[in-house]
């Protein structure tokens, strides 16, 4: 399957050496949103959280602190940036870069958190996304053995082979551990239940978007 069929047509490459970055209607939309939602949490203010007491009237109000503000902030800044990088990536292997670069960035945003709860679904989160990066970049290194390329723009026009298939599968098991989403959602979940929107919401998008960009370039890879 062609670039330009997924995409629409192709309105440029942007080369940086041996990164090439491409842009048809599809992707940069993608880039656009992404870029969009990273600068407006990048002048946002993060809520006071309301937690209600069991048995009592009493509210108790969960602030972030300046300091943790500004690391989040900064970390959730990045995200976006490598976010929307994955999005319009002509290679591969910086994809699997950016997208493991993503997963260290989530774990970082909560990282500061002072909560149990948060701290051991981040941990947890963070095992599955070591493990799950072996098979991220084993799934392209053996793509890249198969085909001699890493370029989307070549995989593109390569009939799949039974070796590229694996390394396709490899390559999205890898990508749903890193994301942390179905099946391994629940590693993630209690890492939202701490004040710090918008912040949190990067944590969303750029799982969200991830997906739909692998789902992409495996079809790029298998059709």
């Amino acid at each position: 399957m062609d670039i330009t069929t997924l995409g629409g047509n192709l309105l440029g490459t942007i080369p940086f050496g041996d990164i090439v970055l491409y842009v048809t209607p599809f992707n940069l939309l993608l880039f656009a949103i992404l870029l969009a939602f990273t600068i407006l949490i990048a002048i946002s203010n993060t809520e006071t959280q309301v937690e209600a007491t069991f048995g009592s009237l009493k509210n108790t109000d969960v602030a972030v602190g300046k300091k943790e503000f500004k690391q989040r902030r900064f970390l959730s800044v990045i995200c976006g940036i490598a976010s929307a990088g994955a999005m319009i990536t002509g290679d591969l292997f910086n994809f699997t870069l950016f997208m493991a670069l993503i997963g260290i960035l989530n774990i970082g945003i909560v990282s500061a958190v002072r909560q149990v709860s948060v701290l051991n679904s981040a941990f947890n989160y963070g095992l599955i996304a070591m493990m799950c990066s072996l098979p991220l970049f084993g799934g392209a290194a053996i793509i890249l053995a198969s085909t001699g390329t890493l370029s989307l723009f070549a995989l593109s026009q390569i009939h799949a082979t039974p070796m590229v298939t694996f390394g396709a599968v490899l390559m999205l098991l890898g990508v749903l551990g890193e994301s942390g989403v179905a099946p391994f959602f629940a590693s993630k979940a209690e890492m939202f239940r701490t004040a710090g929107s918008p912040f949190l919401v990067i944590i969303h998008l750029s799982s969200l978007f991830i997906i739909i960009r692998a789902i992409e370039i495996l079809l790029l890879v298998l059709l």
